[in-house]
């Protein structure tokens, strides 16, 4: 398991031909990112913000990360929130780039709207 310092200072990697993580080292991983669950083989976190333009800007900062992560997760967009979806497709589910990718969501969160809500 990767400590939340250790996935913040990781970088996604290409994982063809890799095999998805155990279910028991997904829910190990998880202890990093206790706002993150497990949902039907990916893993889940939703955002709330103060409005439309708050969640809009969340969206872009995450756009830019992931672009640059080569790592896009699945987005459910309202109002006020954000749901924020990483699997591993390559994989046929988890793997670590789900993980450092959904710290380094909660990072830009942190930075722009204080600690977790």
């Amino acid at each position: 398991m990767k400590t939340l310092a250790e996935l913040l200072a990781a970088r996604c990697r290409p994982l063809e031909g890799h095999a998805a993580m155990s279910d028991a080292e997904a829910h190990a991983q998880l202890a990093a990112l206790p706002e993150w669950t497990l949902a039907g083989g990916a893993i889940a976190r939703t955002y709330r913000f103060a409005d439309y333009y708050e969640t809009i800007a969340f969206v872009n900062a995450l756009a830019y990360m992931v672009h640059a992560e080569d790592h896009h997760p699945d987005l459910a967009v309202g109002y006020n929130r954000c749901e924020v979806r990483f699997s591993t497709h390559s994989v046929g589910g988890l793997s670590d780039n789900d993980f450092i990718c959904a710290a380094r969501a909660d990072a830009i969160f942190a930075q722009s709207y204080g600690p977790a809500a």
